[in-house]
């Protein structure tokens, strides 16, 4: 499935030319907080905007992108060694992709694509795992008959972000770009579960404030957080805390003053957490899913400490969760979004709140950096 269509279109010279349509959505995190790397549990659901393209295939072994407001790529398809000066880039990405499908035997060959996306610099929807899926639906539709599925598709796009594109991340934004709607998602058991996320149902309105922050220079926040979660789990002879048993971490005493230990517990805790939201989601059931949310975000602020690092000292994030917690106390919930020190704060509130709430975030982050989320289904 490539979500979209093939048609005819004349090319400079007259001739008729096959083009296909492709897109692939953004995605955000609901719960499982730096779970993921640690073969934990998420929540996770595709968002109705996304990144579209119209392809046609070439006969030259070139991958060639023309995009809005960016430079072009160009990617030679005999060459997919890493390259570092890439890391961070579209053409990394094109060039990880059609690596980690040439490892798995499949078919390439080049193609020509304009491309437009709606997911804004910033905006925390995952624009890296949706811009590697989309490839990988080209490559797929094109060369090898479309028969890729979805996780599949997922693990190729993680592979692209991890060598080709230097982003050491677990595999839950890839899944819930490739999947397309909300699902639950445990990475020990490789369970993988569709999920009703319909909060509109619960006259609740989801949405992502960028707060501005820059993620430039975080490379070694980000890593030090699965390396003190697999630091703890060695005490138990693991190389991942979604090895060890909740019940003897928490037997054992710690000293709760030291990181990997608050890490470690907010894994443990949030890892159980994210089977209690998804059943309130399939429930219905906003109240207790507002409550269970704050406990997430509470946690991520006070046991995982991804809000503030030495690194920047940027509070960007800090003040959005602030503010958030001064105008949404008592009335919905907060957290930070995804990978933390910068970026997005994720809200949760009464449909009716909702613009009052935007109002007071875009007056302190600026206009239109406070979208409601619509969830692919």
């Amino acid at each position: 499935m490539f979500n979209g269509g093939a048609y005819r279109s004349r090319t400079k010279k007259g001739r008729m030319a096959m083009e296909y349509k492709f897109f692939a959505p953004g995605r955000t995190e609901l719960a499982g907080n730096h779970t993921d790397h640690q073969n934990g549990r998420v929540l996770a659901a595709a968002v109705t905007k996304g990144i579209h393209a119209r392809v046609a295939p070439n006969c030259i072994n070139r991958v060639r992108i023309r995009s809005r407001g960016f430079a072009d790529i160009d990617v030679n398809l005999m060459d997919l060694d890493v390259h570092p000066e890439e890391f961070g880039s579209s053409k990394a990405l094109v060039r990880g992709v059609a690596c980690a499908m040439f490892d798995l035997g499949m078919e390439l060959g080049g193609f020509d694509a304009e491309i437009h996306s709606d997911l804004s610099s910033g905006s925390g929807l995952s624009t890296s795992a949706a811009y590697a899926v989309l490839i990988a639906r080209v490559f797929s539709e094109l060369y090898s008959g479309g028969k890729l599925e979805p996780v599949a598709i997922a693990g190729i796009a993680q592979q692209a972000e991890n060598l080709h594109f230097g982003k050491p991340c677990g595999l839950m934004d890839q899944l819930a770009c490739a999947l397309g709607r909300a699902v639950y998602i445990d990475f020990s058991t490789k369970e993988i579960v569709p999920v009703n996320a319909d909060f509109s149902r619960m006259g609740l309105t989801l949405c992502l404030t960028d707060t501005g922050g820059s993620h430039a220079g975080l490379d070694t926040s980000y890593a030090r957080i699965p390396a003190d979660m697999r630091y703890i789990a060695s005490f138990f002879g693991k190389s991942l805390l979604g090895q060890v048993d909740p019940a003897e971490f928490r037997a054992r005493k710690w000293d709760t003053a030291d990181r990997p230990v608050r890490r470690a517990k907010h894994f443990f805790d949030e890892n159980e957490r994210v089977v209690m939201m998804r059943d309130a989601l399939d429930k219905g059931d906003g109240e207790t899913y507002i409550r269970l949310m704050n406990e997430s975000g509470r946690s991520s602020e006070k046991y995982l400490n991804n809000i503030v690092t030495s690194t920047t000292n940027d509070r960007k994030l800090e003040n959005g969760l602030e503010l958030s917690a001064r105008l949404l106390e008592g009335k919905g919930a907060w957290r930070v979004h995804g990978g933390g020190f910068a970026g997005c704060v994720q809200a949760l509130m009464p449909s009716e709140f909702f613009p009052e709430y935007k109002n007071n975030m875009e007056r302190v982050f600026g206009v239109e950096k406070c979208t409601e989320l619509k969830l692919g289904k």
